[in-house]
C-alpha cells in the first residue's frame, strides 16, 4: 500500500501547506508528512534568519523588516514548490499577512508600513495567479490551546522566543493565538482541514499513524489520495 501511495504521489504535482501558531508543531508535522509521502519539505527560515532575534529584542525597530524578509522568503518558497513536483511547506505566504496585522495592532508596524506590505503582497499574489499551479491542494491547520503552545515554546528552548515580565511576548502570543481561528475560517485558497494537537504527540509512532490516516482520508475525499 505504501509503495502504491508513493507511486500515486509522484505521478502528479501536489502541494500541501501546514499552518498554525508559533510552537504548535508545524516543523515536526511537516518533516513526518514529507517523509511519509516521499517528497520535499520546505521549512520556515528561522535558524539562519538575520533579523528574527533582533525583532524579539526590539519589535518596533525590526517589525517591518522582519515581515518583508519573511514575505520574500515565502514568495520564493511557494514559487519553487509550485514549479517542482510535490512538496510540503511548514508555513506559507498565505499565512504571512496575519503576523503583519498583529504587529500593526501592537504598534510594531505603522499603518503606512502595513499598507506598503499589503500592496507588495497583492503584487506577489498576482504573480502566483500567473503560475501554472495557482494554489495549494490542501491546507492543514494545526490548532492547540494557549497553554499547550506555550509549553512547546518553553521545551524547544529558543532563547529569543521565551517570554518574561519585560519583553511583552506573552501578550504578543496571546494576541496571535486569539486571531488564528478567524484566519483559518476565512482562508479560501484551497481545501482545508484542522487537527487539534493538544493530546497528540506525533513523535510517538502510534499517534503519528492516527494523524497520517486522518490526512490520507482528507486527501482522498478531495481527490488527491489513492
Amino acid at each position: 500500500l505504501f509503495s502504491l501511495t508513493l507511486a500515486y504521489w509522484r505521478c502528479i504535482t501536489i502541494v500541501i501547506i501546514l499552518a498554525g501558531m508559533i510552537g504548535v508543531g508545524k516543523t515536526t508535522y511537516t518533516s513526518l508528512l514529507a517523509k511519509e509521502l516521499g517528497t520535499t519539505a520546505f521549512f520556515e527560515p528561522v535558524d539562519n534568519n538575520p533579523i528574527l532575534d533582533k525583532y524579539y529584542e526590539d519589535p518596533e525597530k525590526y517589525g517591518f523588516a522582519l515581515q518583508i524578509y519573511f514575505l520574500n522568503k515565502r514568495f520564493k518558497a511557494i514559487k519553487k514548490a509550485y514549479d517542482t513536483d510535490n512538496n510540503v511547506l511548514d508555513r506559507s505566504i498565505y499565512e504571512d499577512a496575519l503576523f503583519t496585522y498583529i504587529n500593526t495592532l501592537q504598534g510594531s508596524i505603522s499603518e503606512q508600513e502595513y499598507k506598503i506590505y499589503l500592496e507588495l503582497l497583492d503584487n506577489m499574489m498576482e504573480e502566483i495567479d500567473g503560475l501554472p499551479k495557482k494554489s495549494p491542494d490542501l491546507l492543514i491547520y494545526l490548532e492547540g490551546s494557549f497553554d499547550h503552545i506555550m509549553n512547546n515554546i518553553k521545551k524547544r528552548g529558543r532563547d529569543f522566543e521565551q517570554p518574561d515580565n519585560a519583553n511583552g511576548l506573552t501578550d504578543y502570543y496571546k494576541l496571535l493565538h486569539t486571531h488564528y481561528n478567524s484566519w483559518y475560517e476565512n482562508y479560501q485558497y484551497s481545501p482545508k482541514m484542522k487537527i487539534n494537537t493538544d493530546h497528540i504527540d506525533v513523535t510517538k509512532s502510534e499517534d503519528w499513524a492516527k494523524v497520517y490516516q486522518m490526512i490520507r482520508q482528507e486527501m482522498k475525499s478531495i481527490g488527491i489520495g489513492d
